[in-house]
């Protein structure tokens, strides 16, 4: 069985996830995990605003002056599962506009039009414009915002594409992470990447395996008076024709001639 797993695309590796402002450490290893699950590893954290919990009752805090000795708490790390790799490889910087200066394409993920220019569009028509220019070797990203406020104007003004999750209008309260993964998700589902490896290899039943098997069902049917008053040729046409039908494969045939076997041990005929 070939069970090799097919590689991702290169090109995955130019679009960047950003997370600015976050405020819930599970918010961003969660959104790590889903990031990694649809193929995607770079992730940038914009001013983490890091709230206490339960888990991170004294969570770390953000210096701009010093980014780079921003710690993510064990907390994140948890809910990364996984995808702890994610997290540690994590760009943290202080604004929105050094996480996306060496962008080409930036995302703004919004569900409010907030009198702005560009258009609102969902990210199944956005992913093939996301896909090329990653492609092409240029450096996409996909901005999320703060878990309560969103995204600030000034914010969606650093970017040059809106985007949005369309749902429920009478209803629609996406976690960070879930809105992460619902965008990795129609990334991934577009790159077109085959599922080979996960598909069961399969050893389909030949004729012979098939007629051989109705054979034995016959003998044990007639060894316990099943054709009696019953027309036995008919009856054993419409077996093959129903095994036939159904895809069989060895592994059926061994189990029943198994059972046959048990029931005509059980029955003195063997």
């Amino acid at each position: 069985m070939n069970t090799a797993k097919p590689a991702l695309p290169d090109h995955l590796g130019n679009i960047r996830i950003v997370l600015s402002r976050t405020s819930h450490p599970a918010n961003i290893g969660a959104a790590a995990r889903a990031m990694k699950t649809m193929g995607l590893t770079r992730l940038t954290l914009v001013a983490p605003n890091l709230m206490a919990t339960p888990m991170t009752p004294e969570p770390p805090v953000f210096d701009p002056a010093s980014p780079q000795l921003f710690k993510l708490p064990e907390e994140s790390f948890i809910l990364a599962s996984g995808a702890a790799d994610v997290l540690e490889q994590a760009a943290v910087v202080a604004t929105l506009d050094e996480a996306v200066a060496d962008t080409v394409l930036s995302y703004a993920l919004t569900s409010r039009k907030r009198e702005l220019t560009s258009p609102l569009k969902t990210p199944r028509d956005l992913v093939p414009e996301i896909l090329q220019t990653a492609a092409a070797g240029h450096t996409t990203a996909l901005v999320f915002g703060n878990e309560t406020f969103g995204l600030s104007i000034e914010e969606v003004q650093s970017c040059n594409r809106l985007m949005t999750i369309n749902g429920n209008p009478g209803y629609f309260s996406l976690n960070l992470a879930q809105a992460v993964q619902v965008v990795s998700y129609e990334i991934f589902s577009q790159t077109d990447n085959p599922m080979t490896h996960l598909i069961h290899e399969t050893h389909p039943a030949t004729h012979a395996q098939i007629s051989g098997m109705i054979a034995h069902m016959e003998s044990v049917m007639d060894d316990i008076g099943f054709f009696n008053r019953r027309n036995g040729k008919r009856m054993m046409r419409r077996m093959q024709n129903l095994f036939a039908r159904a895809n069989t494969e060895t592994e059926d045939i061994d189990i029943l001639r198994g059972f046959f076997n048990t029931v005509k041990k059980r029955l003195g005929k063997e």
